[in-house]
């Protein structure tokens, strides 16, 4: 990788930019992979440039469920910005690629170094909380097909094309389910003509359908995400424009 590829990194001034990218390593994220574990100290941040993190809320012993994902618009470990070490949640690799890898302790230098950096991870730690917030009270009021509609499209949004790979136990951290119910809802959306499922292959064959099917969580979460992460005023307020006031 021989440049940012990361929308947070991309959003940074060139000597900002530059300073950081100093100190990332090109890494793999395999799938599957435990990248955090709730409670324990972050021994490195993600930034991913390809490929995406599930964040898996656990209680009580349970298989848990999803109630985050971070793609190449955002990264794993934004706590630190808020000077918290330990990590809140389960994160795994759920769609393999790279990602910049960075240290917590140079790291937090760079963060101790650079505003622009600690106003887009407190815009980013907004736009998370907005995303598990709007995931639990999906997983509580929403059916089960408008839920797995959602979830397809965010893995869609990160995966960057058509086509991805998602097992029956990524859809069931996705939904809270057991995996009986999972095939139920995947059945149905392919029966619809909008995805096509196949031993753990996604297809999405019509996204303007899969939208339509989704409740309405997946476009607030990505209202959020346009209105707080994205070129423009965004950037003037990252590179510390006096008309706007840091989050």
């Amino acid at each position: 990788m021989n440049a940012a590829e990361n929308h947070l990194i991309e959003l940074l001034p060139a000597q900002d930019r530059e300073r950081l990218l100093a100190i990332c390593e090109p890494v793999e994220l395999v799938l599957s992979e435990v990248l955090c574990e709730p409670g324990k100290p972050t021994r490195h941040v993600y930034f991913p440039t390809r490929g995406y993190i599930s964040l898996v809320a656990l209680v009580d012993g349970t298989p848990g469920v999803e109630v985050g994902m971070v793609g190449r618009e955002g990264m794993l470990g934004a706590q630190l910005a808020l000077g918290v070490v330990t990590a809140p949640l389960h994160a795994l690799v759920q769609g393999s690629g790279m990602a910049w890898r960075i240290a917590t302790v140079p790291f937090k230098r760079e963060l101790a170094r650079s505003p622009a950096l600690r106003r887009g991870l407190h815009r980013y730690l907004y736009v998370l909380m907005v995303q598990q917030a709007t995931s639990a009270a999906c997983l509580r009021f929403h059916l089960i097909g408008p839920r797995l509609a959602r979830w397809l499209l965010m893995s869609q949004d990160r995966a960057h094309c058509d086509s991805f790979h998602l097992t029956h136990e990524f859809l069931a951290y996705m939904l809270g389910m057991r995996r009986v119910g999972v095939t139920a809802a995947a059945s149905a959306l392919q029966r619809s003509g909008l995805i096509q499922y196949h031993r753990g292959e996604i297809r999405v064959l019509d996204r303007s359908g899969l939208e339509a099917a989704a409740c309405s969580c997946y476009a607030t979460s990505q209202q959020t995400y346009n209105d707080l992460l994205w070129p423009g005023e965004t950037h003037q307020a990252m590179c510390g424009n006096e008309r706007t006031a840091e989050p």
